[in-house]
Order: C-alpha cells, then sequence, then structure tokens
C-alpha cells in the first residue's frame, strides 16, 4: 500500500464529533494607557542598556514591544476547530489523542479556553468562542483526563505576581 493511499484510508476513518469556529488567539483592546504604561517602562530598559553598552538586547526589547504592539492592534482571524475520533484539529494542526496528556477550562477577557498539555511541548490554547463548554468536555474526556485545576509552575506564579505589583491598565469594572 503507497502513501497515499494510506492516507486517504486514514482520512476516511476520522469522525468528526464536533465542529466550530473562533479567533484564533486571545484578543482585547489596550487604550493609551496601556501603551503608555509599556513606552515608559521601555524607555527607562533603553537609558539603562544604553549606559550599559548592550545595543544588540536594546533591539530586542524594541522588537518584542512591536510584536506587542502589533498583537494588541490587529484583531485575529477566525479559525475552525474540530473534535474528532482520532484527536483534535485547531487552525490546520492536528493533535492526536496519544500525545495529549490532560485537559482543563479556563477563563481570560471574558472568553472561555480549552487547555491541551500535551506528553511533550507547551500547552496548547484553542478558544471555545460560542461552543458549549460542557459538550466539549464529555468529548475530550474520553480520551484524555480532565484537570479541575492545572498545575502551577514557578513560571504560572511568577507572571501572578508580576501582573499584580505592576499593572499596565485599570482592571476593568
Amino acid at each position: 500500500m503507497d502513501q497515499s493511499s494510506a492516507g486517504e484510508l486514514k482520512e476516511e476513518q476520522k469522525e468528526v464529533y464536533l465542529s466550530w469556529v473562533s479567533a484564533s488567539r486571545l484578543f482585547k483592546k489596550r487604550d493609551k494607557e496601556y501603551f503608555t504604561n509599556i513606552g515608559a517602562i521601555v524607555f527607562l530598559l533603553v537609558i539603562i542598556l544604553v549606559f550599559a553598552r548592550e545595543f544588540l538586547l536594546i533591539a530586542a526589547v524594541v522588537s518584542i514591544v512591536f510584536l506587542i504592539y502589533v498583537l494588541s492592534t490587529v484583531p485575529p482571524e477566525n479559525v475552525e476547530h474540530r473534535i474528532t475520533n482520532l484527536g483534535i484539529e485547531s487552525a490546520g494542526h492536528f493533535y492526536r489523542w496519544e500525545t495529549l496528556a490532560e485537559f482543563w477550562f479556563e477563563e481570560q477577557w471574558g472568553q472561555n479556553i480549552l487547555k491541551l498539555r500535551p506528553i511533550i511541548g507547551s500547552h496548547i490554547i484553542i478558544l471555545l468562542g460560542t461552543q458549549d463548554k460542557a459538550q466539549v468536555r464529555e468529548l475530550v474526556a474520553k480520551h484524555i483526563p480532565f484537570r479541575q485545576q492545572p498545575e502551577k509552575t514557578w513560571v504560572d506564579n511568577a507572571a501572578s505576581w508580576l501582573t499584580k505589583k505592576i499593572p499596565l491598565e485599570k482592571p476593568s469594572a
């Protein structure tokens, strides 16, 4: 059996249980205060780096700030997500059930998020959009374990501490 017919046979065996469309990433429209605070922090950091003669690090900081600006001003595109009998397909990427260790749900900026932890690699984030969380949980829990609260790493704790100590914008009411 050649490769093309094997791929077609696999494709025929794939059963789609659930399909939905949502944004490809989290997005929150930022106000002027947010960019002013980032600008002030970056300005002070650049002044320090100029005196330390770290010009390459200055370029890296400026490029990261540009990335933050672009991600904060350009809305995400809509992508399709599918839960199948073989795994989860999201935005053209396919994640087989065998490669996923566990999953949980989070809410950020008023949006429900399905987070998957693969056996190797970083978390996979899928926005649910208007899709029912209970229905997604039921289908995914048939294949991988559900975790009510994910384990917090030192990076998670550091990020939480930093956002509490240095807020870049006013908390939304």
